[in-house]
C-alpha cells in the first residue's frame, strides 16, 4: 500500500480558504493499474461517501476495481483527515491538498471540476461551488467591491 498526495497550485487573487466541499465531492482521477500499467480512457471519480469492503473483510476503500487487462483487482482510499484548504499564502506554490492510499493503483492525472469552495480573502464572503475544470474561476465579491479568483490551476502527485 502506497500513499500519494495530490498537490494543488493556482495563483488566487482576493480569496483563500480553496477546498473540496462536503464528503460527496468527486476526485477525478486516471489511475494506473501497477501490476499491468494499463491506463483506462475515462476519467473515474472516488469520494467519501462512499466505502467498498476489500476482499477478506478486514477494511474498506473509496473505491475497488478489477483491472480489464490484467483482472488484478486494486483499490484507493481517500485519507480523509488529509484533506487541506489551499490559502493566501499558498498562492503559486504547491500544496499537498489530499492523500490517497493505492493498492496496485498509482493516481497520474486529476481533473478538478465543480464542488469546490473558497472565501474572500478580507471579506469572508463564502463562494460554494466554485468549478474549476476551466482551470480559471473568476466572481465578485460585493462586500469589497472588488473581483476575485483562482487562476492557473495545475496539479502534480508525489509519494508521501
Amino acid at each position: 500500500m502506497v500513499k500519494f498526495g495530490l498537490q494543488f497550485k493556482a495563483t488566487l487573487e482576493n480569496v483563500t480558504n480553496v477546498k473540496p466541499l462536503g464528503d460527496d465531492f468527486r476526485w477525478f482521477l486516471k489511475l494506473k493499474c501497477g501490476n499491468c500499467g494499463e491506463i483506462p480512457d475515462k476519467w473515474q471519480y472516488v469520494n467519501l461517501e462512499e466505502s467498498v469492503p476489500l476482499k477478506g473483510g478486514r477494511s474498506s476503500a473509496s473505491m475497488v476495481q478489477k483491472c480489464k487487462l490484467c483482472s488484478r483487482e486494486n483499490s484507493i482510499d481517500i485519507l480523509g483527515d488529509t484533506i487541506k484548504p489551499y490559502n493566501a499564502e499558498d498562492s503559486e506554490s504547491f500544496k499537498t491538498m489530499v492523500q490517497f492510499e493505492c493498492r496496485g493503483l498509482e493516481p497520474i492525472d486529476f481533473q478538478p471540476q465543480a464542488g469546490f469552495f473558497a472565501q474572500g480573502a478580507e471579506s469572508g464572503t463564502q463562494f460554494p461551488e466554485i468549478n474549476l475544470q476551466e482551470k480559471d474561476w473568476t466572481d465578485y465579491d460585493e462586500k469589497v467591491k472588488e473581483s476575485v479568483g483562482i487562476f492557473e490551476v495545475t496539479h502534480q502527485f508525489i509519494k508521501c
